[in-house]
């Protein structure tokens, strides 16, 4: 059993709130649009990290992480990229490796929208865990927390940080 915190698009802001709700997980994964070098340091302190980089993340994170990474965790195949879309939308870049080899769980950030989908057709479930900085078009700052136990992935929490135009 692996419990999961998931982030994506901090933005070069970490809420302080999220070692609190994080406390219990195993990993840290992040989606991207880390912000800067001084984010991956404080979570990498604070639990193992797998991350991929954003569009606006810069050389001395582009260098410490990939754009897609695959990889297993427990029985459960899990690819991370930062823009890669949705069920039915996935994005151009990811479309052909998507459709010919599909993860079990599919992660992408970007969008700034929390979103939680099952794809029936490609038998996977997508998660973007919306934006957990302080800038972009969201409403709230959210996370997302989840268990892998084997195959399955069960216990899955959204966390609402606050919104985002009221945190100083």
């Amino acid at each position: 059993m692996t419990r999961i915190g998931l982030l994506s698009d901090t933005h070069r802001y970490l809420h302080p709130d999220i070692f609190e709700y994080f406390v219990e997980c195993d990993e840290i994964w992040h989606a991207g649009d880390i912000g800067n070098i001084e984010i991956v340091h404080r979570l990498e302190q604070f639990k193992p990290l797998r991350a991929v980089y954003g569009n606006i993340d810069g050389h001395k994170i582009r260098s410490g992480f990939p754009k897609n990474l695959r990889f297993i965790c427990e029985k459960k195949s899990v690819w991370i990229t930062h823009i890669g879309g949705y069920p039915g939308k996935y994005d151009r870049l990811v479309r052909e490796e998507i459709h010919k080899t599909p993860p079990g769980l599919f992660i992408s950030g970007h969008s700034h929208i929390l979103k939680v989908m099952y794809d029936k057709e490609l038998d996977l479930l997508h998660i973007n865990p919306g934006a957990a900085g302080k800038s972009g078009i969201h409403k709230f700052i959210t996370a997302v927390r989840f268990i892998i136990d084997g195959s399955d992935i069960k216990d899955l929490e959204v966390i609402r940080l606050g919104e985002r135009g009221k945190i100083v």
